[in-house]
């Protein structure tokens, strides 16, 4: 199978995978998080369509993530509320399950940036990897979030959300 074919199927599982627990989830905050992270799955899956139709594309600084930024704002705001907080027993481990997808994800970009013989190529699949590494982030922060979601809202100093 094609690297863009693969990146292509492996991008769409996880937008279906997101949009399927933001549809589940109760938590308006919860799911504004996986739908963002489903949009982002989307513009990769663009990205790696182009790429294998051989049209010209490019990873614009513009659509770039910005899912650390909407995580703060979140959290931030739940901490605003001082709201009591109740998730399913099984959130921490779709989280955990999809934390895995991402880290898995962003090894196999990084490994095919290698790989693929077009500068340009490895740059947006080094870009896309990029990605997916703040993606895990987002994820830590919300599985530390359902550990302790009082201590952690009130200690949070935010230093993992930072873009890098």
């Amino acid at each position: 199978m094609d690297i863009f074919d693969y990146a292509m199927k492996m991008e769409m599982d996880g937008r279906l995978f997101y949009v399927e627990h933001a549809n589940k989830a109760d938590s308006p905050e919860l799911k504004k998080i996986l739908l963002e992270l489903a949009d982002d799955e989307q513009k990769h899956y663009n990205i790696f369509k182009a790429l294998r139709d051989g049209h010209a594309t490019e990873y614009k600084e513009a659509e770039k993530t910005t899912i650390l930024t909407t995580v703060k704002n979140v959290f931030e705001a739940l901490r605003a509320d001082q709201r009591d907080y109740a998730f399913p027993p099984d959130a921490k481990l779709i989280w955990q399950q999809a934390q895995e997808v991402e880290k898995k994800s962003e090894a196999f970009y990084r490994e095919k940036a290698k790989e693929v013989g077009k500068p340009d190529q490895a740059r947006i699949l080094n870009n896309i990897a990029d990605e997916e590494h703040r993606h895990w982030v987002t994820m830590q922060n919300i599985i530390q979030f359902l550990d302790r979601p009082k201590s952690w809202l009130e200690n949070a100093e935010w230093v993992n959300l930072e873009d890098y």
